[in-house]
């Protein structure tokens, strides 16, 4: 959950509900914030005389004054190119603990955020959206069935390990127009993600996409995971163009391509529902595929999937 830094008016809120006998949970959800920063507010800045929201909101400005006080303004900058690189606050703090010896909490950074916001800045603007899922109802595969298709039951074993490189989940994000998609590829040990605009959702145009951006890496390419889409009927031909073998998802079960519907999330960053992909060029995908192969990842103890897919040391990317 996004960290949220407490108003007065929310602090005023707090002193109210207290007094009513509410539980800190049912705080939290009547002021629209997690049940974390009721607790955390009430430990900083409760005082002698009990929760006073003019001192604590008074208390909370003060420590935000000395934290950012305490870090140099190099470091501030440093951070700022992070933050407009779209590394999220966690990344950029995990990365300089890790890689630089600094140690920066996110929420100090998010604060600092919302701080320039206040001010007219635009730092803000890179903070990631967050995906809405929507459940899928239903259980019947509608669709009409792929020729030959192998299912993802039949995959080795050693693909769900991730322990090696060259394993791929495939599929297609939308634009506003339906003929307009993204062809996503992302491997997944290192999650280092390939983006390519098709004008039509057609089987050929999808296959040569996926061709195309995998070709280059041939000792990298042993097997892809797609969807049922019926853009992805060519596989057959895919697998023998690749030298690569080629399954099929269950329908329905999105959580077997984890990793890329992860990944289409984080691309929706820069090409959001609704937006007219007619418009996207090869500038465009280069850009996005650039942003997140290069931001530090957790689940990949802070190196980014660049780093990762290439074997690349840290060094060459904090600059």
């Amino acid at each position: 959950m996004t960290y949220k830094q407490l108003t007065q008016c929310q602090r005023y809120q707090i002193k109210v509900l207290l007094k009513s006998g509410r539980t800190q949970t049912e705080i939290a959800e009547a002021i629209d914030v997690h049940k974390s920063t009721i607790s955390r507010e009430l430990k900083r800045n409760k005082g002698k005389r009990g929760y006073r929201p003019k001192q604590a909101h008074r208390k909370a400005m003060n420590r935000r004054k000395q934290n950012q006080k305490r870090i140099q303004p190099q470091t501030w900058s440093w951070i700022e190119d992070k933050i407009r690189e779209d590394w999220s606050p966690e990344q950029i703090s995990l990365w300089m603990k890790k890689y630089r010896g600094d140690s920066v909490s996110h929420e100090c950074i998010y604060q600092y955020i919302y701080a320039d916001k206040q001010a007219n800045g635009k730092l803000y603007k890179h903070l990631r959206c967050q995906k809405k899922r929507r459940k899928r109802y239903g259980s019947n595969d509608r669709r009409g069935k792929i020729a030959n298709r192998v299912s993802i039951e039949e995959r080795p074993e050693v693909v769900e390990e991730r322990k090696r490189l060259g394993d791929w989940e495939a599929d297609t994000v939308l634009g506003k127009k339906s003929s307009y998609a993204l062809v996503t590829l992302v491997e997944r040990r290192s999650r280092f993600t390939l983006l390519k605009k098709i004008n039509n959702r057609t089987a050929e145009a999808a296959k040569n996409a996926i061709v195309h951006m995998l070709k280059p890496y041939p000792t990298k390419t042993l097997t892809i995971t797609c969807d049922n889409g019926k853009e992805f009927a060519d596989h057959e031909e895919i697998a023998k163009k690749l030298k690569a073998d080629v399954f099929f998802a269950h329908a329905y079960a999105s959580w077997e391509r984890g990793t890329n519907e992860n990944t289409n999330g984080l691309a929706r960053q820069y090409f959001p529902k609704g937006s007219d992909f007619s418009k996207i060029t090869d500038k465009d995908t280069l850009f996005a595929e650039t942003r997140l192969n290069t931001r530090p990842r957790k689940c990949l103890d802070i190196r980014t999937p660049e780093m990762v897919f290439f074997n690349l040391s840290p060094v060459a990317v904090d600059t």
